[in-house]
């Protein structure tokens, strides 16, 4: 085939009225307006803790237990990123400086965490029992809104992803055809 016979799959935007004004609707909603600002003050207080009284606390920790706090605050900073990113696309949506199409994009939905451990689900024994409880609050409280805000992007965006035939069946083959093997 010729580059000039090569079928050319269009993108076209099918969503219809009502989803995107519920979109805008919640956007410019209280509910909006308090989980942004709860997401960028954890944002900021976890930045504010691990960079000041934070190093101070891992440091007294002994080489396992500061290998633990280092891994958790990995996890918490990619968390609440993944959360302020979510929250920002929100607020450019809200703003106009991004269409409904462009925030339905999939790269601006938020997964669910698939992890064998939530530090909340479990008793603090071993070494979790061992970390500097603001860090352990920081966690709990970033997975709590990470949660919610999980379930918002589901609520506003799952059922525009049924409209334009995004169902879980393509979202799983696309998922084996990006890792090459069944999920």
């Amino acid at each position: 085939m010729t580059e000039a016979t090569i079928p050319v799959r269009a993108t076209i935007d099918t969503v219809g009225p009502q989803a995107e004004e519920r979109l805008l609707e919640f956007t410019r909603s209280e509910l909006f307006a308090r989980t942004f600002r709860e997401g960028m003050d954890l944002v900021e207080e976890t930045a504010a803790y691990l960079d000041g009284p934070g190093r101070a606390d891992s440091k007294k920790l002994s080489r396992d237990h500061a290998l633990t706090y280092a891994g958790q605050s990995m996890r918490l900073t990619t968390r609440l990123m993944q959360v302020a990113s979510w929250l920002l696309v929100q607020r450019a949506l809200k703003e106009e400086e991004m269409t409904g199409a462009e925030a339905r994009q999939d790269r601006y939905r938020l997964a669910p965490e698939k992890e064998a451990l939530s530090m909340t689900d479990q008793p603090l024994t071993g070494y979790a029992a061992a970390l500097p409880a603001i860090l352990l609050d920081l966690l709990a409280r970033s997975e709590s809104l990470h949660e919610r805000i999980v379930r918002l992007d589901r609520s506003l965006y799952g059922a525009i992803n049924a409209q334009t035939g995004n169902t879980v069946a393509d979202q799983i083959s696309r998922i084996e055809a990006a890792f090459g093997r069944v999920v």
